[in-house]
C-alpha cells in the first residue's frame, strides 16, 4: 500500500510539472482519454463554482469540507469533516487508505492539538502526507473551526 501511494504521488507530481526524480517525464499518467468527471457541483448565482469532487483517471480530488454547525468546539469540527471527506471518497470509488495528499485549514493554530487527537488513525497504518496551516485575517469559510481537502486515488 505505501509503495503503492508513493509510485501514484511520483506519477501525480510527474504529471503536474513534468519532471520526476530521473528526469523529464515521457508520458503523463493523467493525460486522459476519459473526460473530467464531477460530482455534487455547487451553484452560485445559478452558475456553477466548483465540484465536491473530480475524478480524472485513477485520481481524486475532494474539495474543502467544513462543518459548519454548534457545538463551536475543535474536537468536533474535526469529527464531522472526517466523515464528508470520507462520505465523498466512498462516492468517488475511493477510500481514506487511499488518501494521498490532506490538507487542514485551521481557523486558530491553537486547535491544532484537538484536531490531531480526532484525525490520527484515520487514513488506516500509512497515513497521507499532511500540510496544516492556519488561515489568517477572516479565518475559515462559514462557521467551520476547520476545513480540509484531499487527493485520493482509486
Amino acid at each position: 500500500m505505501k509503495a503503492q501511494r508513493r509510485s501514484i504521488l511520483k506519477k501525480l507530481l510527474a504529471s503536474v510539472g513534468g519532471i520526476s526524480v530521473f528526469g523529464l517525464a515521457k508520458a503523463n499518467p493523467l493525460e486522459a482519454k476519459d473526460e473530467k468527471e464531477v460530482n455534487n457541483v455547487t451553484n452560485y448565482q445559478d452558475v456553477p463554482l466548483f465540484s465536491g469532487s473530480t475524478k480524472l483517471g485513477n485520481m481524486i480530488f475532494i474539495a474543502g469540507k467544513g462543518a459548519h454547525v454548534a457545538p463551536f468546539e475543535i474536537k468536533a469540527h474535526t469529527e464531522i469533516v472526517l466523515k464528508e471527506l470520507e462520505a465523498e471518497l466512498k462516492k468517488a470509488g475511493s477510500s481514506m487508505e487511499k488518501v494521498l495528499k490532506v490538507n487542514v485549514y485551521l481557523n486558530d493554530i491553537a486547535d491544532y492539538k484537538g484536531m490531531n487527537e480526532v484525525y490520527k488513525g484515520r487514513f488506516g497504518k500509512n497515513p497521507p502526507v499532511r500540510t496544516t496551516v492556519a488561515v489568517a485575517k477572516g479565518g475559515v469559510p462559514g462557521d467551520s473551526l476547520v476545513e480540509m481537502d484531499c487527493i485520493a486515488y482509486v
